[in-house]
């Protein structure tokens, strides 16, 4: 596989300085980067959670409209994620950072100023979560693809699992906190709370001093061709291949479940606005364990075989989670729920530092939006799929349906030279 070079890359990370015994926590722009995206990391847990109850409880969603609202949120993948890519590659990508959390800040913060107007409409939710995940496209792959520039490559694994760490604890407390906040004062106080943690998130990121050469003016090809090399990149790269093909499957049957679980929560196991953040921040500790458990897997059985391990133990646990509140009780079913979420957040840490390490830096804009584009472009179908079972069959089988899509991206795995492989191969040409 060949790939044509482009102009002169990021300065390579390992130019960083010596580290202590405190790791990555002594470099103060990874420290930086870390309480940003942390912090905003809280602030979309409770968005999510509060956005959802929003639309079920206060504006009385029908279950599709629940899955739309969900849908919106990732359509943008299908028409900007290739886009994305190559124009990430063209600009510093903390400014795009900084530009996008404002941007959200903005967005977010429309919603409760309409609703206190009494102008908040399901109409308008849908528009906030389109326009905002446009913004999330190009935030995204700027977030993937400029960690590479702040630590080194031998790093990228301990900077993962410390961020990831830092999401999945924020997803915790952030369900619990959009319960709490909505119990008190309204669904829409959580998005309050959303907007204010971008703010955050900009500080954070404009502060941190980092050189970004991105490629001169004169360099560009045009706009297409750039697009191609990561389109190519990623189809003829049999290991790229495989994770964008997996991680489709596994977000078809995650959106389906996503779609119907506040319906199934509130209307069919009958839990209140307060128990379904509760119960999400149960969910979330599975987050956080597998987040913190990536490396330790990925050092004991191989990148390749750890991730085998978490799709094929782990993942199965989520078929205990349309049994409860009728063959199970709720809180053994949520211990089921967090056990498989556990899976999929460590199968995601151990493949997203291998897209960092493998891929070419001035490249990796391009090949992780290739490779969003198609796993991402799955969330929407997921979503208004599992909203429309969800309307026709009710939660509790879509459910059923949508826990065993997910599952059968374990086939993929299995069907790869991966299951081979005890760990993920060097980046090409690297020493």
């Amino acid at each position: 596989m060949t790939t044509t070079s482009v102009s002169p890359p990021s300065p390579p990370a390992e130019s960083a300085p010596p580290r202590g015994r405190w790791g990555l926590w002594a470099q103060a722009n990874f420290r930086k980067l870390w309480i940003g995206e942390t912090t905003s990391g809280l602030g979309t847990a409770v968005g999510n959670v509060a956005l959802a109850l929003v639309a079920v409880v206060t504006l009385e969603a029908s279950p599709f409209m629940v899955g739309l609202l969900t849908a919106s949120a990732w359509v943008p993948w299908l028409f900007l994620g290739l886009l994305a890519g190559a124009w990430v590659d063209r600009w510093p990508r903390l400014k795009v950072m900084l530009v996008c959390d404002l941007l959200l800040l903005l967005l977010f913060g429309s919603v409760p100023a309409a609703a206190w107007l009494g102008l908040l409409t399901m109409a308008q939710l849908v528009v906030v979560a389109l326009l905002a995940g446009a913004v999330k496209v190009f935030l995204s792959t700027a977030n993937g693809a400029v960690l590479p520039t702040l630590v080194a490559k031998d790093d990228l694994l301990e900077a993962n699992v410390k961020l990831r760490s830092g999401d999945a604890a924020a997803e915790i407390a952030g369900p619990g906190l959009a319960g709490l906040l909505s119990q008190a004062f309204g669904a829409v106080s959580g998005l309050v709370a959303d907007a204010v943690t971008y703010l955050v998130a900009a500080v954070c990121v404009g502060s941190i001093k980092a050189e970004e050469k991105p490629p001169p003016v004169a360099g560009r090809r045009g706009i297409l061709k750039e697009i191609g090399e990561g389109v190519r990149f990623l189809v003829g790269d049999p290991y790229l291949r495989t994770l964008a093909s997996f991680a489709a499957v596994g977000n078809l049957g995650l959106n389906g479940i996503q779609a119907v679980q506040t319906i199934f929560l509130i209307r069919s196991v009958g839990v209140s606005p307060g128990g379904v953040g509760a119960v999400f921040a149960v969910v979330s500790i599975g987050g956080l364990a597998g987040a913190a458990l990536a490396g330790r897997i990925a050092r004991r059985f191989g990148t390749a075989r750890g991730l085998l391990l978490c799709e094929l133990v782990g993942a199965p646990f989520i078929l205990l989670l349309p049994m409860a509140g009728e063959r199970l009780p709720l809180a053994v079913s949520a211990v089921a729920w967090s056990v498989a979420v556990c899976g999929v957040i460590a199968g995601n840490v151990i493949a997203g530092s291998f897209y960092q390490a493998y891929c070419p830096p001035e490249m990796i804009g391009r090949i992780r939006a290739s490779a969003s584009t198609v796993n991402f472009s799955a969330i929407p179908v997921g979503a208004l799929l599992g909203g429309w079972l969800g309307e026709a069959l009710g939660a509790r089988t879509t459910l059923w349906i949508m826990a065993s899509v997910l599952l059968s991206a374990g086939a993929v795995l299995l069907a790869s030279p991966l299951r081979r492989m005890r760990s993920f191969p060097e980046r090409p040409g690297s020493a």
